[in-house]
């Protein structure tokens, strides 16, 4: 893991998973259900299963996208911050919940987009998905997304909810007002947000540097074109696919 900041309200996280290695494994067990279910107390083994057997049901876009948020949920609980939202979304048996995450962090608030693809896309970049990701939180944000008819809010309103998630209640009003302002059609600005664009490379079982590598200037030029009030960064390249769901079956 690489993290620059150019300054106090910029972060750029550079991750690469080369291998689900032991202490890997042993920190997916720690916090895989509180990820998925919050503190459900559930058994690890069943909430793997029922992962398993989501993605064994998917398409591989899916399959890339939902690999994808998971990783971003276990590193940014890594860094410290605190999930207030499921990974699944346990009334419609989905990982669907508007925004995908969001977290609190020293008081702050901070909204999640996560963006993925395969390395065998032929212009797929870190960068591009990175765009990507900003775009819809601002299109969300703002009213402007084709999907505006689906309040985004209501659903991060409804996950923080959950008893399991236990998150404070001033986070849920917070959230709640927000939900309240869009259904009347009073939007945000993407500006007045901390925000978490985030991009997934997926490798073919052969690991290359290509993706990771030399590209924080770029992001760093690239987050001058944004506006945020905090902004954090985090491009994840994986080897595999598979990795994730060779560790959900062992």
């Amino acid at each position: 893991m690489r993290l620059n900041q150019p300054n106090e309200n910029i972060s750029i996280h550079i991750v690469d998973i080369k291998t689900v290695s032991k202490p890997l494994e042993d920190y997916l067990d720690a916090h895989f259900i509180s990820i998925c279910e919050g503190s459900s107390g559930s058994v690890l083994s069943d909430v793997k299963q029922v992962v398993s057997e989501f993605l064994k049901t998917k398409d591989e876009r899916t399959k890339m996208g939902a690999t994808a948020e998971f990783f971003l949920h276990l590193y940014l609980i890594s860094s410290g911050f605190k999930q207030e939202c499921l990974f699944l979304n346990l009334e419609e048996g989905s990982i669907k919940k508007g925004f995908d995450g969001y977290y609190s962090f020293n008081n702050e608030e901070f909204i999640m987009e996560s963006k993925s693809g395969s390395s065998t896309t032929l212009t797929i970049s870190h960068s591009g998905k990175i765009k990507e990701a900003y775009k819809d939180l601002s299109d969300n944000l703002s009213g402007r997304s084709v999907k505006s008819n689906n309040n985004p809010w209501k659903n991060a309103y409804n996950h923080a909810s959950h008893a399991d998630v236990a998150t404070d209640l001033n986070i849920r009003k917070n959230i709640k007002a927000l939900s309240d302002n869009y259904d009347k059609s009073v939007f945000s600005e993407i500006k007045d947000f901390n925000v978490i664009p985030a991009s997934t490379v997926f490798l073919q079982n052969i690991w290359k540097d290509d993706f990771s590598k030399d590209i924080i200037q770029k992001l760093i030029e690239l987050s001058t074109k944004f506006e945020f009030k905090k902004l954090h960064v985090i491009c994840i390249t994986k080897t595999s696919l598979d990795l994730f769901q060779k560790y959900l079956d062992k």
